[in-house]
Formats: C-alpha cells, structure tokens, sequence
C-alpha cells in the first residue's frame, strides 16, 4: 500500500488534502486479487521508453496492479498535461496540488514513445486540468493529430476528464477524430459526494451522450469501480443510464484502496459477480463487456478495441 507523505523521496505531500484524515480500514485482499511484482524485461524496456521522452503514465501514478502484464507487453497509458490534479478524489492515487504550465512538446513526445513501444492501439487519459480556460482539450487535441501523423496506423483511445464548465471543449477533442471517446462514471451517484466531489454524475453522462450527437460513428466508453459500497440495484441504474447515453463499451473493475487516507474498501467482490455483471449488461444492449476484479479502463484495450469494432459490424 501506498502512503500519503513520502518524505524521502518526495518532500511534498502527495495528497495535502488527505494528510490530516484519520486512517480507513484496510481489508485484506483476497486471492483472485494479487498480483505479481513487475520484474520482466519488457517491463523494465517499456520503463526506459517512458523515462527517456520524460512521459507520465497513469499505470505509474494510479498504481495500476496489471502494469507488470501490460508493460511486459509495451502497453503503456500515457497520462498527459503533467503528474499533478487540480481534484481530490478519494479514490485516486494520482497526486493532487496546483499543476505546472503545459509542455508544448509533449505531444511530439507521445507520438515518438508510440511509435518505439510499436503500439497499434494507444491510450491517452489525463489529469484534471480545472485550471485551463478549456481544461486540457486543445493539448489532447495536439496529441491526437501528433500520434495520426507519426503512426497513421496506430488507433487512438482517449480518456478525458469531464470537462465541468469548459465550454466548447469537448467539441475540440471529438473534432480531433479519436477511434474511442473514454470517460469514466467511476461509481454510482449516491457515492458521488464522498468518492467523487469534484465532479457530478448527470454531467458526465451528458458528456457522453454529446459526444454520440456530435460523432454518431465515435465509440463511447465508460467504466465504474465496485467495492466502494454501492447497492447492485444502483450498479444497474447505472448501466440503464450509459445505454440511454448510447454508450458502447463498459468496464467494471474492484476498487484497490491506494493508501489508508483513501476511500475505503466496503467489500471484495468475488469473480462470479463480475460475470454476473457481464451478462446483465450485455442483456441491456453494451456492444462490449469488460468485468472482472482486475478491469481497468485500458487493460487490454487494443484487443478490446478489436472486438468492440466485430460487434459493431455484426450487430
């Protein structure tokens, strides 16, 4: 488990606004969700590319429990606009603070670290970036047209923040032409005011619906966490909301409690659920199911991709 203050290594808080909360239970996890340490070579390959075009990846500053697979296999999710969050989620791990200014080559770099990892499908998510005019969108933009120009082959996957009060800016990201528009609900909207309190839950989903009006032919996708102490019914509700929203792809994933000033662990929840899960929304109408203990958003997202593009063709 991660900790709050690492003054070692870092003489700045990582999380300021968790420093002073007492400590959550921690529960001890159970066997379908351990993983292995990250020791292989591509792993340390994938570290190296990463390292040398001075780039973030959310598998690093989330604490990712599938990097080890993922890196073996030199799939990286690039984090881009920096490693610092203007919010507070009580489930993230990425640190939060005042953010520097954007790296205007940035973008040049991802496309160049794309091209050495030989990626055919990319993810780019990011920070929150509260503090720009249009919170990141035109730098997610750059990175799309930089990543078409240097791999015109490789499909792009974006994970964007909301958004909240940027106007105009999710139309510069959808114009920008990503295979798959990525924004995640996180959790239902009874959790929103202690899990997630910097956003609201009818806003996100507006944001993928509008994204389906600007771009009929966009794939959406949205994921949530379980374990944070939702009820099943409000799961439901949930994927009841993303399909009126006419998204295509859901992922459904256990929350990992990264240290104990975080949001605690209500309850692991066992593999049959998450097939459970898995049925139920495909039942209601999800071109694409990923759920499982240990789904994040871009686990295996080339060969989702792959799969997410058969079911439309077939539907």
């Amino acid at each position: 488990m991660a900790v709050v203050l690492d003054l070692v290594n870092n003489p700045r808080p990582r999380h300021p606004e968790k420093a002073q909360k007492p400590d959550s239970p921690v529960l001890s996890k159970p066997d379908w969700i351990r993983v292995k340490a990250p020791v292989s070579p591509g792993y340390f390959a994938t570290q190296k590319i990463m390292r040398d075009n001075s780039l973030h990846t959310v598998c690093e500053e989330a604490g990712c429990p599938n990097i080890g697979e993922c890196w073996d296999k030199k799939h990286a999710t690039f984090m881009i606009m920096g490693d610092t969050c203007t919010r507070a989620c009580a489930f993230c791990n990425v640190k939060t603070g005042l953010p520097v200014a954007l790296d205007s080559d940035e973008p040049a770099r991802v496309a160049n670290a794309t091209a050495k990892l030989g990626l055919a499908h990319i993810v780019v998510t990011s920070v929150d970036r509260d503090d720009l005019a249009d919170g990141g969108a035109q730098h997610f933009a750059d990175t799309i047209r930089a990543i078409r120009a240097h791999c015109p082959q490789t499909t792009i996957e974006v994970l964007t923040p909301d958004f909240l009060r940027k106007e105009g800016a999710l139309e510069i990201v959808v114009a920008a032409k990503p295979d798959v528009f990525n924004h995640n609900l996180e959790t239902v909207p009874s959790l929103y005011l202690t899990v997630r309190p910097g956003a609201r839950y009818f806003h996100s989903l507006r944001l993928l619906q509008k994204v389906k009006e600007l771009d009929p032919t966009m794939f959406t996708k949205s994921g949530i966490m379980v374990g944070l102490g939702e009820e099943r019914n409000e799961v439901l509700q949930v994927m009841d909301d993303l399909r009126s929203a006419n998204v295509d792809f859901l992922t459904v994933g256990q929350y990992l409690q990264p240290t104990r000033k975080h949001h605690e662990v209500k309850r692991f929840v066992p593999p049959d659920d998450f097939k459970a899960i898995e049925s139920i929304a495909y039942s209601k109408g999800f071109l694409m199911v990923a759920a499982s203990p240990l789904t994040r958003s871009s686990h295996h997202a080339g060969e989702d991709f792959a799969r997410l593009k058969a079911a439309r063709a077939t539907a």
